[in-house]
């Protein structure tokens, strides 16, 4: 159902759900675009479990190059699109739901089979999301802006089983620039869901 509890957001249509992707680089704030959409009622889902699932089986830490590593053998393992293949099992009709962690268009591709997806991009001047991660523990790997800057280098592969955050940007229907406070992100949501809400409208009424 669409039902978004925000300001100019009226449509109660049972049974239609929206799915939003959330892609976009290390930092530039997925996991609060993520909190923000669970606050109004979509169900939250990662494609990064699945690969915290396999790494714990291995008793390996959740770092990110971790994460990176055992999510690149598992799409190299059973396909490209395997992560977004098993959440997609999980959305079932009546309800929203948003799905992190996109970072390869094969998921992309297998997550448009559903006619509501809807890809956002998430993005960031670099020196921001590196003083992000810095503050949250995050920069593991790297201890300097030019170590951030070479490992989001390095993660632009051409490899269709890896990841390509790059290319999961191009293809998306919808992109927000988040440098300011959460009170502008918040703000710059309400106007992306608005957008949604017209496409899905639209869609509806050419049923009729």
């Amino acid at each position: 159902m669409i039902c978004f509890r925000v300001p100019g957001t009226t449509i109660h249509k049972e049974e239609t759900i929206v799915i939003i992707g959330l892609t976009g680089t290390n930092g530039a704030g997925k996991g609060t675009v993520a909190e923000y959409l669970k606050k109004i009622g979509f169900s939250y889902h990662s494609l990064s479990d699945a690969i915290r699932d396999e790494l714990k089986s291995q008793n390996l830490e959740a770092s990110r190059e971790n994460l990176i590593g055992a999510g690149n053998n598992l799409r190299e393992s059973f396909g490209p699109s395997i992560l977004a293949l098993r959440i997609s099992r999980k959305l079932i009709d009546g309800n929203n739901y948003v799905v992190d962690s996109i970072r390869n268009p094969h998921e992309i591709n297998a997550l448009r089979e559903r006619v509501n997806f809807h890809l956002l991009a998430i993005d960031a001047p670099i020196e921001l999301r590196y003083q992000r991660c810095l503050a949250r523990g995050r920069n593991e790997s790297a201890a300097t802006l030019e170590e951030f800057r070479i490992i989001e280098d390095r993660e632009k592969s051409g490899d269709e089983t890896a990841q390509q955050i790059h290319r999961c940007m191009e293809m998306a229907d919808l992109k927000i620039i988040n440098s300011g406070s959460v009170e502008e992100l918040n703000s710059e949501l309400e106007s992306v869901l608005k957008k949604i809400e017209q496409s899905e409208t639209a869609k509806i009424q050419d049923l009729k």
